[in-house]
């Protein structure tokens, strides 16, 4: 069994991985739905068909170009923690976390792309990369679904389209989606409006793991709904035009909070800062929304030295499974939260206290003033 830590990338690493609209939308993810033609969903099949079937699949996907050299798994030879670890890097569900035998993973090494083998589906494959690359991703899935599908007998009906466990996974069976950072239209108390426009265009926004979860550290995934009685091609170019237009409007939120209510800005990412760099016990939940505000500061140039990737990699880092990962000892929520708090302050001791930017005409604050 390949060591998965060994496998993974460094959290630095994947903080430096830059895409197109990266302030804004940190990912773009495309993923497909597919089952086999003669067995069982996974969630009526028995074990010994989940066996069967991931021992048909496995070796397919294994075989594929893009997954040389891949990171190949049964869900029960890794343990939770290391579940809980590819659930926080969006690589698995957190249903598929749920999973033991009979189901599996197969993941390249560049992380690009993940096939989760028996979670609601017999494959759940996606390909993810930084920034707004909906098209790429779209296009990289696609060259290896066609791949597979040489190898795979796929459950296809000519009416329905690919058929799946889910009714409303029918036709196209994609899910195209971005995960995107939107602090100023949540500061300018516009996100609900936004939100209900995207709804009303048949698009779902959902929380930082998807469905059920909530939007932590300003964090929120839209994605397609329909997925039956249209293309994958005209669903990708729907999802882009309304991100490029939620991407005007976190934009131009930010303009005009900056220009209108500088000091709420300059309190709330204050604030931020000195929680971060002072407590001695903070929670995941406090410290995701508090490191929104910091990566709003960076973006904003408040922390002149400052990369948006140092804050990138402790959105991760202080993650739960992560952070356990870290420490030998199995760790209460309390430990936790005190061993975070440390981490953060460490962390934070080379980034200055953020600067007020200089207004207008009118008197001039001095620019080294701290907030």
């Amino acid at each position: 069994m390949k060591d998965i830590h060994a496998f993974l990338s460094p959290p630095a690493e994947m903080a430096r991985r830059h895409g197109p609209h990266d302030r804004i939308v940190m990912s773009s993810r495309v993923r497909l739905a597919r089952n086999l033609r003669d067995a069982v969903f996974p969630g009526w099949a028995k074990k010994p068909e989940r066996v069967r079937v991931l021992d048909l699949i496995r070796p397919a996907v294994e075989s594929l170009p893009e997954m040389k050299d891949s990171f190949s798994e049964a869900m029960d030879n890794l343990g939770a923690l290391d579940k809980q670890i590819l659930v926080e890097r969006h690589l698995i569900s957190r249903e598929h976390a749920a999973k033991s035998a009979g189901s599996g993973l197969v993941f390249s090494r560049d992380e690009t792309f993940c096939v989760m083998i028996n979670e609601e589906d017999h494959l759940r494959m996606q390909a993810l990369r930084p920034g707004l690359q909906l098209r790429q991703v779209w296009n990289a899935i696609d060259h290896l679904d066609s791949e597979l599908e040489k190898k795979l007998d796929y459950a296809f009906d000519n009416e329905l389209g690919y058929l799946t466990a889910c009714p409303t996974n029918l036709g196209t069976a994609i899910r195209v989606s971005a995960m995107l950072h939107l602090p100023g239209l949540v500061l300018a108390e516009q996100i609900n409006p936004i939100i209900q426009s995207v709804n009303k265009l048949g698009l779902a926004v959902r929380g930082l793991y998807g469905e059920g979860t909530e939007a932590l550290g300003n964090v929120f995934q839209v994605s397609n709904q329909m997925t039956l009685g249209e293309s994958e091609a005209t669903i990708v170019e729907r999802l882009e035009k309304v991100l490029s237009q939620i991407i005007e409007h976190e934009e131009n939120a930010r303009q005009t909070l900056m220009e209108k209510k500088p000091k709420m800005v300059y309190n709330h990412i204050g604030r931020a800062y000195g929680i971060l760099a002072n407590a001695h016990s903070i929670s995941s939940k406090e410290t995701m929304n508090l490191l929104s505000l910091l990566r709003l500061g960076v973006d904003m140039e408040l922390f002149p030295g400052t990369d948006r990737s140092q804050v990138d990699e402790l959105f991760l880092t202080t993650q739960p499974a992560h952070l356990q990962r870290q420490v030998s000892d199995k760790l209460s929520a309390e430990e936790r939260d005190l061993i975070r708090a440390d981490m953060l302050r460490d962390r934070l001791k080379s980034v200055s206290r953020p600067v007020v930017k200089p207004r207008g005409n009118g008197p001039r604050p001095d620019k080294s003033a701290a907030v």
